[in-house]
């Protein structure tokens, strides 16, 4: 059964539950329980981002909440158990990375969250260590208005990984 039939037919438990693990801000999950059914993949997709870009910069907050830092493994097998196995797959990329770049990754993670008041937000799929350490030195010079569009993108971009995977 294809993502969309799931959410679709699934009981409103079931389905908040499964659109919960893609996005931890609650008003986008309600707004997509309102908008059941997708009827299509593409419906669905299209639907998640036009619900994500409609929310509040406190939502988007919510959401990037619900994330553990890039390669904070411990805080991710602790306090985000019940995404874990989604967070550990899309920060593959951090396997095997050297002491220093995991260093390097807590120390610009500790800085963006001063800067900014919120963690660092990547979609991690595909990426190394090395590679997400350059990305989030890119973006700590960014002003804060425009970094939240980004982090904001990044995490449509996370929420749509996980509605495929779903």
């Amino acid at each position: 059964m294809e993502s969309w039939q799931r959410l679709d037919l699934g009981a409103p438990d079931e389905a908040r539950d499964l659109l919960r693990s893609c996005c931890g801000a609650s008003a986008w999950v309600e707004r997509m329980m309102a908008r059941r059914p997708f009827g299509s993949r593409d419906a669905l997709m299209a639907t998640a981002r036009d619900e994500w870009f409609g929310l509040q910069r406190s939502d988007w907050l919510e959401a990037f909440g619900h994330h553990p830092k890039i390669g904070d493994r411990d805080s991710l097998r602790q306090r985000f158990a019940r995404t874990a196995h989604l967070s550990e797959r899309e920060q593959a990329g951090v396997d095997g990375a050297s002491e220093d770049v995991l260093e390097a990754l807590a120390a610009g993670n500790r800085e963006y969250e001063r800067r900014f008041g919120y963690i660092f937000i990547v979609c991690a799929s595909g990426k190394s260590a090395d590679g997400m350490l350059r990305l989030l030195r890119q973006r700590l010079p960014n002003p804060p208005d425009v970094e939240i569009r980004i982090a904001a993108e990044e995490q449509a971009k996370i929420t749509a990984l996980r509605l495929e995977k779903m």
